[in-house]
């Protein structure tokens, strides 16, 4: 029998004492905290609550908090802490990329050609002001391509626009402070002070429309050790979808509610708040459960071409997650939840827009909140501080095992799925799993 997930696990505490947490948040992850039974809250006050001797088992917290503190920390074996050290890596646009294209290079150069070809899966980037001769260059060469430009640390839409020629980003270059040397725009070398980066992407004019409207996905990764590499995917997810019909005309490149579905976006647009009661839940009706867009997408192209594009899904999530395995720093103590924003083109294939470490855990309406709730609730099941897992399992509440140093095949007694075929957007027995997994052993 395998083993999969406890061979690099922490040292267990005794099974029979209370867990103590710690959560900066108050959202949903804190509701979930609160209704674990024999768990007991850290207080507030409690100052030195992530420091040395402080009676904590498990913190959840602001990845910048970890980012200043994490390395003055020392740990028992036991604690367990929600983001690793590094984990901008993949989470900032200019890293993910830079990283995405390394690891490419490095296919190629192996001559792992096939390999190679499945990074495929990210758009044209370029790094600015850094890389702007090289994507000065590249949009003289296309130039009725559509760009899109995202400022690297920003998140919920904020700072990004569309262009169709380079002097609408002149506004973008005086706010930036950086003016081009003497050496020319395509060549010289920029002045970088005070230059807030941004990356520069060819925009993905052609993506599949459901009632010709924009829409991409979130969909969740937990990631519980870099080496060997352990990645879970959860079977739900949504699907975000612009209120305006997808249009390419110059007259709505850059309106911002056509093209970006954040929902931060969203909300400010006309008419939202009487869109959101009419439909009720507190919501607008703009998301699709993963389930529902997997059986929509069946009824449109097949069952066959649902299940490879779902599958490609998962694949560009692993993939991207291999690209950044060797820069991260592991560390048994971290786990980490990733939220994906992946896209789909008219042909079904996925593009990576994003990554989170993150995502955004405060419910937007009641369907939301259930998602979320029960989503955290089986990552703590999964990072398992009540030591009750045997280690064999391959899904842990609505939680898939999809690689450990490879690919992960089904555990004994469940359904196997075909080769190619994701458990992203099937059924979410997630109840009915947990009851199984934690019965009591004989």
């Amino acid at each position: 029998m395998a083993v999969y997930h406890q061979q690099r696990r922490p040292a267990s505490r005794d099974r029979r004492e209370t867990i103590r947490w710690r959560c900066h948040f108050r959202n949903t992850v804190y509701d979930v905290f609160k209704s674990k039974k024999h768990w007991r809250e850290v207080p507030r006050g409690e100052e030195n609550m992530y420091m040395d001797g402080a009676e904590w088992d498990i913190a959840f917290t602001d990845r910048n908090w970890v980012r200043e503190n994490f390395d003055h920390m020392r740990l028992e074996d036991h604690q367990r802490i929600n983001h690793f050290r590094n984990n901008y890596e993949l989470t900032r646009k200019d890293h993910m990329v830079k990283n995405l294209k390394r690891m490419q290079k490095q296919l190629q150069r192996e001559g792992r050609l096939e390999d190679a070809a499945m990074y495929d899966f990210f758009p044209t980037t370029y790094v600015v002001p850094q890389e702007y001769g090289l994507f000065y260059e590249e949009f003289k060469r296309n130039p009725t391509h559509t760009w899109i430009m995202k400022p690297v640390g920003r998140a919920q839409g904020k700072g990004i626009f569309l262009f169709t020629k380079l002097s609408q980003i002149n506004d973008w270059k005086k706010d930036s402070k950086w003016r081009p040397n003497s050496g020319g725009v395509a060549g010289g070398d920029a002045e970088q002070e005070q230059v807030e980066m941004y990356v520069a992407q060819r925009y993905i004019d052609n993506p599949l429309l459901i009632g010709g409207k924009k829409f991409d996905m979130r969909l969740y990764a937990l990631v519980t050790c870099f080496s060997p590499l352990t990645v879970w995917i959860y079977r739900s997810g949504f699907a975000r979808f612009s209120n305006f019909r997808f249009s390419m005309k110059k007259k709505d490149v850059s309106n911002s509610y056509i093209h970006l579905t954040n929902v931060a976006v969203q909300k400010t647009a006309p008419e939202y708040a009487e869109k959101a009661a009419a439909v009720g839940d507190g919501d607008d009706g703009s998301k699709w459960s993963m389930r529902n867009l997997k059986m929509y997408i069946a009824s449109k192209h097949g069952m066959e071409a649902a299940d490879a594009a779902f599958y490609s899904m998962q694949m560009v999530m692993v993939h991207s997650l291999l690209s950044v395995q060797k820069v991260m720093i592991n560390d048994k103590h971290c786990f980490e939840l990733y939220g994906y924003d992946i896209m789909l083109d008219d042909r079904l294939k996925a593009w990576l827009i994003e990554v989170n470490s993150s995502p955004a855990l405060t419910a937007s309406s009641k369907s939301d909140y259930a998602l979320k709730f029960g989503l955290l609730e089986d990552m703590l099941a999964v990072v398992d501080m009540d030591h009750k897992l045997q280690g064999t399992e391959t899904q842990v509440g609505g939680f898939d095992l999809v690689w450990y140093g490879g690919p992960v095949k089904p555990e004994k007694g469940t359904i196997a799925l075909p080769p190619g075929v994701s458990c992203l957007g099937c059924l979410n027995d997630r109840v009915a799993n947990l009851k199984k997994v934690f019965r009591p052993r004989k």
